[in-house]
């Protein structure tokens, strides 16, 4: 009888450490399954997530990708090739879930407006750009950079009797302040339409200008929309604190309200190495 307990015994240890094998591998070996989309040249197709978009990853340059303005957890798509070969794409939000797309071409019938319903919180559907810090402390910090001596170089385009310069970029906690200076050397006075911040890809596709992640600045110092003639203007943007990618850099455009005057900067990852830390006040 003891010689039979023991069989039994061993016999269910054998399929208990199967059991424990069979799902370990199971779990290891799962998969997410992508979900289908097809999107448009000519359109934009917006997913809403449940959480912020935290990373977003591109199967092929034939695809232009970017957060909706001021919004955390909408991303927009659009094609940047038509007729372009099937490739995917894969996004990974706030909460550390993984969402992988296959995307097909489709002018006539693209999928235009989704929602991803997976583990969506109660009552909140759209996230926010947040702001980092105290609003009063930043407007003070801005100050302290735009006095600041301490300057870069080698940062600076001229077009058009434009000077477009980047003369500090400089930082206090989560919040980086970058100030720009901008010399109107003309005698015609520079409206100004767009003054904005992109994340690029060094490699340029076609249709570039879409192709970018934008940098909402949470506060602009000396924010005026136009620049007299024979004037100048310094502005500070302070921004929530990033790095550059490999393989990207930093796009600051300059953009005139009803004319051709643009100018743009493109500042990489090695200049932020020459950051000032603002002293706390």
């Amino acid at each position: 009888m003891k010689n039979f307990n023991l069989l039994v015994m061993g016999f269910l240890l054998l399929l208990t450490i199967s059991a424990f094998a069979q799902q370990t591998e199971k779990n290891r070996l799962s998969k997410i399954e992508p979900d289908s989309l097809t999107i448009a040249y000519s359109k934009t197709t917006n997913i809403v997530f449940p959480f912020a978009i935290k990373s977003v990853d591109r199967g092929s340059q034939d695809i232009l990708v970017q957060k909706a303005k001021g919004l955390e957890n909408i991303l927009q798509i659009k094609a940047a090739q038509k007729r372009f070969f099937q490739t995917n794409l894969t996004v990974v939000t706030a909460d550390g879930k993984l969402y992988s797309f296959v995307l097909n071409y489709g002018e006539n019938s693209p999928q235009l407006n989704l929602t991803v319903n997976k583990n969506k919180p109660e009552g909140q559907e759209i996230y926010f750009s947040s702001r980092t810090g105290n609003e009063e402390d930043v407007q003070e910090y801005s100050k302290l950079a735009f006095y600041d001596k301490k300057k870069i170089r080698g940062e600076k385009e001229r077009n058009y009797g434009i000077d477009f310069q980047l003369s500090g970029i400089f930082i206090h906690d989560e919040v980086m302040y970058y100030r720009i200076k901008v010399r109107n050397n003309s005698k015609i006075n520079y409206d100004i339409d767009q003054l904005r911040f992109f994340i690029r890809d060094t490699k340029k596709v076609k249709r570039t200008a879409s192709q970018e992640i934008e940098i909402t600045p949470i506060y602009i110092l000396n924010n005026v929309v136009k620049i007299d003639g024979e004037a100048e203007n310094t502005f500070v943007f302070a921004l929530t604190k990033f790095t550059i990618p490999e393989k990207k850099y930093l796009s600051i455009q300059l953009m005139e309200k009803n004319g051709g005057r643009h100018v743009e900067l493109h500042v990489k990852n090695k200049k932020l190495a020459k950051v000032t830390v603002l002293h706390k006040l």
